[in-house]
C-alpha cells in the first residue's frame, strides 16, 4: 500500500516504514497528513478529486536538521555593487507510521 501526499507544496510518494525529510514543523511529535492526492491498495487505485476523502497518513517527528548551504552571488558590472548571501533551511525529518482510509 501506498500513498502520495501534498506536503509544503510538494508531492510525495510514501509507503510505511519510509523516512522523508519535509520543510520545518514546529514542536510536533505526530504529524497526520490529511491532503492524500492518490491512494493505491495492491490493485485498487483510487485518486481524489482534489484529495481522496477519508484517507490520512500518520507519521512521528525524528528529528530536526537543515539542508545544504546555497550561495546567491549578485553581480552588477560597472556599479562597484556585489552581494553574497548564504542559505539552509530548516527542515523536519519524519517516518511514516501509517496509511489508513476511512468510509464515511
Amino acid at each position: 500500500m501506498y500513498a502520495i501526499i501534498d506536503v509544503g507544496g510538494k508531492q510525495e510518494k510514501v509507503v510505511v516504514g519510509d523516512c522523508l525529510t519535509i520543510d520545518r514543523i514546529s514542536n510536533k511529535k505526530d504529524v497526520t497528513f490529511s491532503h492524500v492526492l492518490l491512494l493505491s491498495d495492491g490493485d485498487k487505485v483510487t485518486v481524489g478529486a482534489p484529495y481522496v476523502k477519508g484517507a490520512k497518513v500518520s507519521a512521528v517527528v525524528l528529528g530536526e536538521t537543515r539542508g545544504p548551504k546555497v550561495i546567491s552571488f549578485k553581480y552588477r558590472r560597472r556599479k562597484s555593487s556585489r552581494e553574497k548571501i548564504g542559505h539552509r533551511q530548516d527542515l523536519t525529518k519524519v517516518k511514516i507510521t501509517d496509511i489508513s482510509v476511512t468510509n464515511g
